[in-house]
C-alpha cells in the first residue's frame, strides 16, 4: 500500500489558493491514502469565533466539494483536517473521503490552548474504517498527548491512523514514535510549515511530518521547512503482529481489571500543582 503526507503552508482565509495548490502536489501522485495538515484549507489561527463560523464549512461546502472531486480524479483516499459547522457549532475536524464520499469523520477531543475559546470539543466515538484492504482510525494534532487515543484505535484494530496536526511545539514527533511502539501501529503524522501572525499571536509551525513504523521506525520525514509530497510503501498487515518478545502482546498483555481508576479517579485529584514553579505544568511555563 501506498501512503504519504503533503506538508505545506497554507495562506490563511484563502481557500481557493489552498485548494488549487494542494491539487497541484498531488497532479499526478501515485498513492493509495495521502493525508493533508489539520485546518488545511482555512489556516489555524482564527480571530474570533465569528472569524471562524465564517470560514467553516458544513459538508457541502467548497472544500469537501474539492476533496471528492480530486479523491475521483486521482483515485485515492484523502485524510484532510477541516473547519467543520454543524449546528451552530464549529468543530476542528477530520476526515476521509475516498471514491468521492466521505467514508469517516472524527471531531478533535482534545482541544489545544486556545482553541478552547473556538471550537467545540469533538463528540464522536473513536472508530475504524477499512481503505484499500487497510483498517485506518483518525486523530488531530494535540489528541497525540492523550495515550487513550491511539490505545482505542489500536483496540479497535487500526493498522494505520492519520493524524492530520498543526504542530507548534517540539514534542509530537518524538512521542508518536512512543505511542507506535506500544500499539504496534503505523501513524501518519503532517504537520503544515511556515508562519501565522494574526490576532495579536505568531506561531511557527515545525513542520517535521513523518510516517512512523509499528516498531517506532521513522520511515519517511520531512525538515522543518520544506513543503512537498512525500510517499512511501508499506505492508500494512505487518501491524498485526503486536509481539515485543516471544511471550509478550502489547495489547493481550494489559490488565485493564486495574486500570479502572483511569476513569474512577476525578481530574483534579491526579493533576499536577499548576501553581508550583517546580512542575513542568506550572502555569508560568508551557509544557504541553
Amino acid at each position: 500500500m501506498r501512503i504519504g503526507f503533503l506538508q505545506f503552508a497554507p495562506a490563511f482565509g484563502d481557500k481557493k489558493a489552498n485548494l488549487e495548490r494542494v491539487e497541484q502536489f498531488l497532479e499526478g501522485a501515485k498513492a493509495d491514502l495521502v493525508v493533508l495538515p489539520e485546518l488545511f484549507s482555512t489556516g489555524y489561527i482564527f480571530e474570533s469565533k465569528d472569524e471562524l463560523l465564517e470560514l467553516a464549512e458544513d459538508e457541502a461546502g467548497e472544500t469537501f466539494t474539492f476533496l471528492k472531486q480530486l479523491s475521483l480524479k486521482l483515485n485515492m483516499a484523502i485524510v484532510a483536517g477541516i473547519a467543520e459547522r454543524a449546528d451552530g457549532e464549529c468543530y476542528n475536524s477530520c476526515y476521509l473521503i475516498e471514491d468521492g464520499d466521505i467514508r469517516a469523520k472524527y471531531r478533535k477531543l482534545h482541544l489545544f490552548d486556545r482553541e478552547k475559546e473556538l471550537f467545540t470539543p469533538g463528540n464522536l466515538s473513536l472508530d475504524v474504517v477499512s481503505v484499500r484492504g487497510a483498517k485506518v482510525g483518525l486523530m488531530i494534532c494535540f489528541d497525540w498527548i492523550f495515550p487513550e487515543v491511539t490505545r482505542i484505535l489500536a483496540l479497535k484494530g487500526a493498522q494505520i491512523i492519520c493524524h492530520p496536526s498543526n504542530l507548534v511545539l517540539p514534542y509530537c514527533p518524538r512521542a508518536m514514535i512512543t505511542r507506535c511502539i506500544e500499539n504496534g501501529v503505523f501513524a501518519v503524522t503532517v504537520n503544515r510549515v511556515g508562519t501565522e501572525a494574526r490576532a495579536g499571536l505568531e506561531l511557527r509551525f515545525i513542520g517535521m511530518s513523518q510516517i512512523v513504523g509499528p516498531r517506532g521506525e521513522v520511515l519517511v520525514r520531512a525538515d522543518d521547512t520544506e513543503e512537498g509530497l512525500r510517499v512511501i510503501e508499506i505492508e500494512p498487515d505487518l501491524a498485526n503482529n503486536k509481539m515485543i518478545t516471544q511471550r509478550n502482546h502489547v495489547l493481550k498483555d494489559r490488565r485493564p481489571e486495574f486500570y479502572g481508576e483511569l476513569l474512577a479517579i476525578p481530574a483534579e485529584e491526579t493533576s499536577p500543582a499548576e501553581d508550583d514553579p517546580a512542575s513542568p505544568f506550572y502555569r508560568g511555563e508551557t509544557l504541553v
